[in-house]
């Protein structure tokens, strides 16, 4: 089982966590002085016949190429981890997310972008085929948060800062 969250990237059912290296937010200061840095420049125009400066190609090649640069430490953390995953479980079961209504939430969606979740079930999808695993997608709306995975019963009263989940039923503490 693999749960994918904001805090960790993901946590799997037998209590590994996986980190994620968050590469735009460590990023982020660097873009933003970058952009701040260089706002008059002549970026041109071509219906006007502008003609865009030197200085603003360069500045443009150095902003593509610190985005390329974040894009690339995702690209290489989601490839890492999805073969790793593949490579170790022979049957996962992933969470079926509604990731574009999740970025719609301007809280969330930079944090959820920045994961690259969408990307990682896709990756997951190909290589578990390729390794000859099987991947169970498990229903949006299915309360697997509020299940005791010993003896089935569901709690109803769970919020979302409850990190500690304790069944009333057996006395699972999980």
């Amino acid at each position: 089982g693999l749960d994918i969250g904001v805090k960790t990237f993901a946590t799997l059912s037998d209590g590994e966590r996986i980190e994620s290296p968050m590469p735009y937010r460590k990023a982020k200061t660097k873009l933003g002085q970058l952009q701040y840095l260089n706002p008059h420049k002549q970026l041109g125009h071509r219906r006007k016949k502008i003609r865009q400066s030197n200085n603003a190609k360069k500045y443009r090649q150095k902003l593509s190429k610190q985005h390329y640069k974040v894009a690339c430490q995702r690209k290489d953390f989601l490839q890492k981890t999805t073969t790793k995953l593949c490579r170790k479980y022979a049957h996962l079961k992933i969470e079926n997310l509604n990731i574009s209504g999740m970025m719609s939430n301007h809280k969330l969606a930079s944090a959820i972008a920045d994961l690259g979740a969408y990307e990682f079930k896709r990756q997951l999808g190909y290589k578990a085929e390729w390794y000859g695993n099987r991947i169970d997608i498990i229903d949006q709306w299915f309360p697997s948060s509020k299940n005791c995975c010993k003896c089935g019963h569901k709690k109803e009263d769970l919020v979302l800062s409850d990190r500690i989940y304790e069944c009333i039923n057996c006395g699972l503490k999980i």
